[in-house]
């Protein structure tokens, strides 16, 4: 019964993953465009909560350092 829970879990996760590469995408083209710092800010503050913590095990702070580093790159 835990396996629909942590589907969902997963899901909630990556979508905030892939919120958070386009938000950091579009700023790199306009580093002042609102919407995408308001959406950065907002998926950085997930990673940080407690909610995040209790849907996976995944520090927040190393995946946020991680999802800058590969956007950079490109």
């Amino acid at each position: 019964m835990t396996e629909p829970y942590q589907n969902l879990a997963n899901a909630i996760i990556l979508m905030a993953v892939k919120d958070y590469r386009t938000a950091l995408k579009k700023l790199k083209k306009r580093p002042k465009y609102g919407p995408a710092q308001d959406l950065k800010n907002e998926v950085e503050r997930f990673f940080r909560s407690d909610w995040y913590r209790e849907l996976t095990s995944v520090d927040g702070e190393i995946l946020i350092k991680k999802l800058q580093a590969e956007v950079s790159e490109k």
